[in-house]
Parts: structure tokens; C-alpha cells; sequence
């Protein structure tokens, strides 16, 4: 990979788009820095740092942000309301037949799109910043509670967002890479400055053990095998993301006029995680949901029926973790179904006279697809269960909040090996080797 960024360094055109894109990474991170007027900062810090947000849907938005939300500047609400539209037209475009006719009219028919899902970030946008302004007047976080004021703060978070979605549209035009994956992934690499802190929370909690009998020899001994166990994590992350299974397809030939067509091999890639982070996101937020009524609603706890119920899916519980791993599983599953059909595959393989060697055409083909489908959708899901789950099983043991390191490895590691791809693929495209050689 540093070998790949050195090449493409030494083109003066990838230089450009990398400059470029640096350049748009620096305005992101100068806006999560800028506070938005109108806010009590150490009312707002104290009201975070407190027991009750934690496990809360505000961790899964802070990660996202890359510490924005959990400091309200300007770009808080960052692209979350962009990337819940896209999940909105995404899932839209399956249901109504209208928009699925547009996916498929080419470049004309995406820009459409393209517009209304602009339409949308703006109205998610808003409604957000409405909320985030409530949530922040009925903790306190306000020094001024005006028309006003409430006013600027609304508008604020609102155009941030879309001025961040802007900048990644940017990245994708003049720079490289996917803008908004980008984005996401400055976010939580700019979250790894505060591990310096975290270390003194580790070695005052090594402190705190040491003083109910335990060994330094068996503190330094864990912190060393959780060093180990992070760097297995990242080679697992990146093994699992380019693993894929590969069908082979075999083209008959034929002849039109004086020339041949066909007679190649070919395969169909089914990668073993093709929902990526997308399951654990959506799972996070509704498993999140029970903390963030009880946060809002403290009173609820002491409830006959709905008290049990909210607690049992207290994120120290073993409720928690079994609910979270189903719903990983069921998002997996679901994301899959609507982004591979396996009879339009099979419909397009026969269109090009292709087979499955020892597979007849037609619905044979779709059967074994949609097995093959299925398969390697319950590994992806075990995959996505563990590299979610262990964070949260080693938090639970030790104390230490973990709960969202594995949806952040997998971002990074995956927005990495994608940016990485862009890059070879430009300079394969640039040097053309295969026709020099």
C-alpha cells in the first residue's frame, strides 16, 4: 500500500487529485473544530462524559462525526443526514418502480436521482438540527434559549451538513476516492490523537487493580495481549474484505460475419463481506435505541414492564450482545437480497451465452447462485459478529468502552484497500504496461 501512494506521489496529475483531496480533509476538520455559537461547552463536555450516554445512539453519531457531535461545531451532524438518504433512495428504488426505472436510464436517470437525494439530505439535515437543539436545550447546553439563537443553531448545523456533503462530492470529481467514505475515515483516524489519553485512563485503572491485589506483571501482560489482539483484528479486517469466492463462467463461441466472439472464461465475484460496515451501523442504532429512551426518560427504569425491558438490553448485558448479533445477521442478509438478484444473473448469463460449467441455464443457475448467495452471506455475517461483538465481550471484561471499535476498524480498513484500488487502477489505466511490454 505505501508503495502504491509513493508511485502515484510520482505523478504529477494523482498528485494533483491527492493535494486536492488532502486540501478538502483539512476544511473538514477545520469546521469540526469550529463551535457553533449559542452553546455552553462545559455543560455540553460534561452532559457526554456522563455514565448515561454512554451506549446511547450519540456514541454511534460521535464516531461518525469523528468527536464532532459530542462537541456541536459546525460540522456536528457531519454526513449522517447524506448517507441516511442514500440508505432512503437505495432501499426506494427497490420498492417503487418509478426510480427503478431511472437507475437503469444511465447517466440522465442517476443524476435525477443524484437531485432528489440532495432534496432529501436537506430536509434529514434539518429535522436533525431541530432535534440536536432540543436535546441540547433540555441538557442545559444552551447560554442563550431565544428565537434567535435557536434559529442560528438550526440553520448552522444544517448548512454544515450540506456543505460537508458538498466537499465530498468534491473528492469525487477532483480528487480520490469515495469523498464520503473520506470523510468518515478522517473522522476516526482524528479520534486516534486522544489514545495518549486513553492510556493514562488504562494505567489509572491498572493503578485501581493494583490496589485490590492484582499483579503489574498481569496488567502489562493483558495491555500487551490486547496490543496483540488489535493487530490480528486489522490482518482479519483486511484478509475477510478481499476474500470473495469466484464462480466460473465459460462464454460459447460464435461467429458473426467473419469474426468470433466468445469462447472466454470468466468467473462471477461473490465477496464474503459485500454489505461492508452497513449491517453493524444499522444494528448499532436500533440496539442503541433502548439507552437513548431511558437517557430521555430516566423515570422509565422503575416501570413494572417496560423498566425489564429497556434494561435487559443494557449494553453490559448479555441481551445486548445476543439482540445485536441477530440484527447483524438480519441486516446482512437483507442488504444482500436487495443488491444481488440471482435470476437477473442468471437471465444475463444466458443473454451472453454463458454457463456455470456442470450448471444448465436458467433457473439451475439461479438456484446454484442463490446457494452459493447464501453461504457466503452466513460467513460474511460471522465475520461481522465478531469483529462487532469482541470489542464489546473485551469491554465488558475489562471495563475499558470498546463498543464501537470494530465498526471503526472495518471502516478504515475498508475506505484504505478502496482508496489503494483507485490508485493502481488509475496508474494501470495511465501506463497502459500490458500493451508496452
Amino acid at each position: 500500500m505505501l508503495k502504491t501512494f509513493r508511485n502515484a506521489w510520482k505523478i504529477a496529475e494523482l498528485r494533483k487529485k491527492i493535494l486536492f483531496t488532502l486540501f478538502v480533509l483539512l476544511i473538514f476538520r477545520l469546521g469540526a473544530a469550529l463551535p457553533v455559537p449559542f452553546i455552553d461547552a462545559g455543560a455540553l463536555e460534561s452532559w457526554f462524559g456522563s455514565d448515561a450516554v454512554q451506549g446511547s445512539m450519540f456514541n454511534y453519531l460521535d464516531m461518525l462525526t469523528g468527536g464532532s457531535f459530542s462537541q456541536a461545531t459546525v460540522f456536528a451532524l457531519s454526513v449522517t443526514p447524506y448517507i441516511n438518504a442514500s440508505i432512503i433512495m437505495q432501499l426506494l428504488t427497490v420498492a417503487i418502480p418509478a426510480l427503478e426505472r431511472l437507475s437503469k436510464e444511465g447517466e440522465e436517470g442517476r443524476n435525477v436521482i443524484n437531485r432528489i437525494t440532495r432534496y432529501v439530505t436537506t430536509g434529514i439535515a434539518a429535522l436533525l438540527g431541530v432535534m440536536y437543539y432540543f436535546l441540547l436545550r433540555n441538557q442545559g447546553a444552551l447560554s442563550d434559549e431565544g428565537v434567535f439563537a435557536a434559529l442560528v443553531i438550526i440553520f448552522t448545523f444544517t448548512a454544515g451538513s450540506m456543505l460537508i456533503t458538498w466537499l465530498g462530492e468534491q473528492i469525487d470529481t477532483h480528487g480520490i476516492g469515495n469523498g464520503v467514505s473520506m470523510l468518515i475515515f478522517a473522522g476516526i483516524v482524528s479520534r486516534l490523537s486522544t489514545l495518549p489519553g486513553q492510556a493514562v485512563s488504562y494505567h489509572s485503572y491498572a493503578q485501581m487493580l493494583r490496589q485490590f491485589g492484582q499483579p503489574w506483571v498481569q496488567i502489562y501482560i493483558f495491555l500487551v495481549l490486547a496490543a496483540i489482539l488489535s493487530i490480528v483484528s486489522i490482518f482479519f479486517a483486511v484478509f475477510i474484505t478481499n476474500a470473495e469466492r469466484r464462480i466460473p463462467v465459460q462464454y460459447a463461441k460464435r461467429v458473426v460475419g467473419r469474426k468470433q466472439y466468445g469462447g472466454q472464461a470468466s468467473y462471477i465475484p461473490l465477496k464474503v463481506n459485500m454489505s461492508g460496515v452497513l449491517p453493524v451501523i444499522f444494528a448499532s442504532s436500533i440496539v442503541s435505541i433502548p439507552a437513548t429512551i431511558l437517557m430521555f426518560f430516566p423515570a422509565l427504569s422503575d416501570k413494572k414492564i417496560i423498566g425489564p425491558v429497556l434494561n435487559f438490553f443494557n449494553m453490559n448485558g448479555w441481551g445486548y450482545a445476543v439482540f445485536y448479533a441477530l440484527l447483524i445477521f438480519a441486516f446482512n442478509y437483507f442488504y444482500v437480497a436487495i443488491q444481488y438478484n440471482p435470476i437477473e444473473i442468471a437471465n444475463n448469463l444466458r443473454s451472453n451465452n454463458g454457463v456455470i460449467p456442470g450448471v444448465r441455464p436458467g433457473k439451475p443457475t439461479s438456484d446454484f447462485i442463490t446457494r452459493a448467495l447464501s453461504k457466503i452471506t452466513f460467513m460474511g455475517g460471522i465475520f461481522l459478529v465478531l469483529l462487532a461483538g469482541l470489542p464489546i465481550v473485551m469491554g465488558n471484561l475489562t471495563g475499558i468502552q470498546m463498543q464501537l471499535a470494530g465498526t471503526s476498524l472495518l471502516i478504515m480498513v475498508g475506505v484504505a484497500l478502496d482508496t489503494c484500488r483507485s490508485l493502481e487502477s488509475y496508474m494501470l489505466m495511465r501506463h497502459h504496461k500490458g500493451f508496452l511490454e
